[in-house]
C-alpha cells in the first residue's frame, strides 16, 4: 500500500552522478512489483515465454539492475521474510482488489478498450514464490548481493542503511523512513535509463524531513499510523496534512493517540512494529564481475531473450564496474557530504 506521504514530504533531485560508486539496499517486493504492474504487453497481458511463464519480472531486474551498474550503482537487493500478523488484513484487502481487478480487465477487453484494460490489469500482478527465486537467481548470476530479511524488507534495509553497510535504501513507498532508514531514494527501480541526461532519482534526507516538519521520529511513526499503515487502518478522517498538524501540537503519544479516537492498544502495537522490527546484522556486502555464462542461461536458454540484448546489456555494466570505485560506507550515525549539499549527523 505505502504511505501517501507525497502532499508533506518535499524531496530533493539526486543526479545520477552522485550515485555512482554508492550501495543502495533496494526494496525487492516493491521493484518486483513495479515490473509486473507496468512490463505488460498492450492489452494488459504480463509478458511471458513460450512455454507460458511469466518473464516481466526478469525484464525489470535485469535491465533495471545492469542500467544501474552501468551508472555506477551497487543495487543490494532485500527480500521480505515473514510478514507481521498485523499485515493481514492489508493481505487480504490486497487480495480482494486484485480479483475485482481482475474482473475490470476481462470487461473493458470484453468491449475492446485496451487503454482500461492495461491499467486494470496492471492491478492484478502476482508475485509468486518461484519468481522471487528466480530473480534471486539472476541476481546472483549478476554478482549482486541479496539479503532476505527476517520480516520486512523495508525495515531490513532501513537497518542496514543506519548500520551504514549501505548509503541509502531504495523504495519507491514512504515506509522505510518510519522504520529509521536515514535516507530514502525514489525512482531508482521505475526510472528507464540511468544514463546521463536521464534526469534524476529523488532523495529523502530523514533528518532533514524531521527538522522541516517539526516532529520527532516518534512523532512520524505517529503520523504514519493515523494516517493508516500496511498494519492498520488509520483514524477516521486523517490524512498526512491534518496528522501532520496534530503531531505538531506536541501532546505527546498517549494524548494524541486519544485526541485521534484511536484504539490507543492499536496503535501501541503497530508502533512497536517500527519501533523494534524484526531484522538481521548485516556486516558487509560483496560484489561480484556478473557470470555471463550463468546469466545467458537464464534468460536466453530457458526463456528465449535476446542473446545479443542481454550480451549488450552486460558489457555495459561490466564495463562501469571496472572504471568505478565504491564510496567507503560512512561511520554509523554520521552523513557525507553530497556533491556540495551540507548533511548534518542522523
Amino acid at each position: 500500500m505505502g504511505l501517501p506521504f507525497k502532499d508533506i514530504v518535499t524531496p530533493r533531485e539526486l543526479p545520477w552522478s552522485a550515485l555512482s560508486g554508492r550501495t543502495v539496499a533496494v526494496d525487492g517486493y516493491n521493484a518486483l512489483y513495479q515490473f509486473l504492474a507496468t512490463i505488460r504487453q498492450a492489452d494488459g497481458q504480463p509478458f511471458s515465454d513460450a512455454e507460458g511463464r511469466p518473464t516481466s519480472h526478469l525484464i525489470g531486474s535485469f535491465y533495471r539492475t545492469t542500467s544501474l551498474l552501468a551508472a555506477g550503482v551497487r543495487p543490494a537487493w532485500v527480500f521480505d521474510g515473514k510478514p507481521p500478523e498485523r499485515k493481514a488484513g492489508t493481505i487480504r484487502q490486497r487480495i480482494e482488489a486484485k480479483e475485482r481487478a481482475g474482473e475490470q480487465w476481462q470487461a473493458a477487453l470484453a468491449v475492446g478498450d485496451l487503454a482500461t484494460a492495461r491499467r486494470r490489469a496492471a492491478q492484478t500482478s502476482h508475485l509468486t514464490p518461484p519468481m522471487v527465486e528466480e530473480t534471486n537467481e539472476l541476481l546472483g548470476a549478476l554478482g549482486v548481493p541479496t539479503v532476505r530479511a527476517p520480516s520486512e524488507g523495508e525495515a531490513q534495509a532501513a537497518r542496514m542503511a543506519a548500520d551504514g553497510v549501505v548509503w541509502a535504501t531504495a523504495s519507491e513507498d514512504y515506509d522505510t523512513l518510519l522504520f529509521g532508514a536515514p535516507r530514502l531514494v525514489r525512482g531508482l527501480a521505475a526510472r528507464r535509463s540511468s544514463r546521463a541526461g536521464a534526469g534524476a532519482a529523488q532523495l529523502i534526507d530523514r533528518a532533514e524531513l524531521l527538522a522541516q516538519l517539526g516532529v520527532s521520529g516518534d512523532e512520524l511513526i505517529m503520523i504514519g499510523i493515523l494516517v493508516g499503515t500496511d498494519f492498520n487502518d488509520g483514524a477516521r478522517g486523517y490524512g498526512p496534512k491534518k496528522a501532520l498538524k496534530l503531531a505538531q501540537e506536541h501532546l505527546g503519544w498517549a494524548e494524541t493517540i486519544a485526541r485521534s479516537g484511536m484504539d490507543p492498544n492499536e496503535a501501541d502495537e503497530v508502533a512497536e512494529i517500527f519501533r523494534h522490527p524484526s531484522t538481521t546484522a548485516v556486516p558487509s556486502l560483496e560484489f561480484r564481475d556478473p557470470d555471463a555464462g550463468r546469466v545467458t542461461e537464464i534468460l536466453v536458454r530457458r526463456h528465449g531473450f535476446s542473446e545479443e540484448r542481454v550480451r549488450s546489456a552486460l558489457e555495459r555494466a561490466t564495463r562501469a564496474s571496472a572504471r568505478v570505485s565504491p564510496v567507503p560506507p560512512s561511520p554509523r550515525g554520521r552523513q557525507q557530504k553530497l556533491d556540495g549539499f551540507e548533511e548534518v549527523p542522523s
